[in-house]
């Protein structure tokens, strides 16, 4: 019975992180963004997220954020949600869903401890920034 269930594999869709000027705090501060680097539009894009990990040998978890958008143009990426400084030192993981035509597509993005620098910093897929991609 599953092996006639087809999931389809996730392409050219990612989860970035991008270090931009905050009014607000004063700094460069790095924010995640659904990146959709198709030539289709995303539906019903749903985005769980949360960090884990180890600090100084200590069990840290935040809790869950979610998040729905419900298109997403070709070749664009939208700010999905601040990333504060302390959990850049845990695992940051994005569970994503979403829609193209009938179809649903669903992987799991991860930003591993201490990934998300400016020395990992590179040029993104189909939009002019510059950031870091998860894995």
């Amino acid at each position: 019975m599953t092996k006639d269930i087809i999931i389809p594999k996730v392409e050219n869709v990612h989860i970035v992180a991008i270090q931009e000027w905050s009014e607000d705090f004063g700094e460069n501060c790095w924010y995640a963004y659904l990146l959709n680097a198709t030539n289709e539009t995303l539906e019903m894009a749903m985005i769980v997220s949360r960090a884990y990990g180890l600090i100084n040998g200590e069990n840290r978890n935040t809790m869950q954020l979610r998040h729905v958008f419900a298109t997403l143009e070709p070749k664009t990426a939208i700010k999905i949600e601040f990333l504060e400084n302390s959990v850049l030192q845990l695992n940051n993981e994005f569970s994503l869903s979403y829609f193209i035509g009938n179809k649903m597509f669903d992987k799991k993005f991860i930003f591993k401890t201490n990934s998300i620098n400016i020395n990992l910093i590179t040029d993104l897929p189909a939009i002019n920034m510059r950031g870091v991609l998860s894995v």
